[in-house]
C-alpha cells in the first residue's frame, strides 16, 4: 500500500485539476480543506467516505464534496481519479 501519485493538470486561482493515480489497497487519508472537490472516476474501483456516509464508484461515476466535509477513499481496483478543487489547491504547487 502506498499514496496516489498526484499530477496537476492545469490551474488558475479559481480552479485546480488534478489527477491521482491509485493501485489496489491505496488510500486516501480522511482530510478536509475549505476547497469544493468535484470527483470524476476515469478508471478503477473505489470506496468513499464522505462526512461519514459510505459509496462505492466506478469507472464514469462523479460527484461533489462539499467545502470542509471531511472525506478520504479506498482503492479497491487500481485506477485514476480527476479532481478539480475551488479555489486553487496552493498546498499541491
Amino acid at each position: 500500500m502506498s499514496d496516489p501519485v498526484r499530477t496537476v493538470l492545469a490551474h488558475s486561482p479559481d480552479l485546480m485539476v488534478v489527477r491521482f493515480a491509485f493501485e489496489a489497497g491505496d488510500q486516501g487519508a480522511l482530510h478536509s480543506h475549505h476547497h469544493v472537490q468535484s470527483t470524476y472516476v476515469q478508471s478503477g474501483r473505489y470506496r468513499f467516505s464522505v462526512d461519514a456516509r459510505e459509496f462505492e464508484v466506478g469507472p464514469g461515476d462523479a460527484f461533489v464534496i462539499p467545502s470542509n466535509a471531511v472525506h478520504g477513499c479506498t482503492c479497491l481496483e487500481g485506477g485514476l481519479l480527476i479532481d478539480s478543487f475551488t479555489p486553487r489547491r496552493d498546498d499541491f504547487l
